[in-house]
């Protein structure tokens, strides 16, 4: 298992799984011949992100062309592709899921489709025409903040976001 971090120039490809150990930036192509765990980090590609396996990430998903993985995308927070999105199994983020065209789940060619593996659940399709899948929308939204200054007892003001 390769373990990284950080921003990369060019392409990454790993004949192996990937782990996170902290949020990646590759500027053009991710390929892993296994898996990708992103713990509790974001990965964001310039072009595209190809898993043979599953690519999980407890932050975002965020590329400018596709994202394929032969197992189950998941994201803690948003998933968004330029272009499509392929997962032979399902498709979940937390707040929003946008493609630029089109959004495939459950195209599992190894054996009979299960109860929700086809699903795409997202708290909000933002775009993208799904070809293939069950949409599930939860309605959960990326977090909303607002400014505010508050006066304490002792005259001081304070100011700070409040996320709804």
């Amino acid at each position: 298992m390769k373990k990284l971090k950080g921003k990369i120039k060019g392409e990454l490809e790993i004949d192996d799984d990937l782990e996170l150990t902290g949020n990646l930036e590759v500027e053009d192509w991710i390929e892993v011949s296994g898996s990708i765990i992103c713990n509790g980090y974001s990965i964001k590609a310039g072009y595209s992100i190809e898993a043979r396996y599953s690519i999980e990430a407890g932050g975002s998903i965020d590329v400018k062309g596709s994202i394929q993985a032969g197992g189950s995308i998941e994201a803690g927070d948003y998933i968004k592709a330029g272009n499509g999105i392929l997962a032979q199994l399902w498709i979940k983020c937390r707040t929003n899921l946008k493609a630029g065209m089109y959004i495939w789940a459950g195209i599992k060619t190894w054996a009979k489709l299960k109860q929700d593996e086809d699903l795409i659940e997202c708290g909000k399709l933002e775009g993208g025409e799904i070809k293939h899948g069950i949409l599930k929308e939860t309605d959960l939204q990326e977090p909303k903040s607002k400014r505010v200054k508050i006066k304490l007892d002792t005259n001081q003001i304070v100011e700070g976001e409040i996320i709804e």
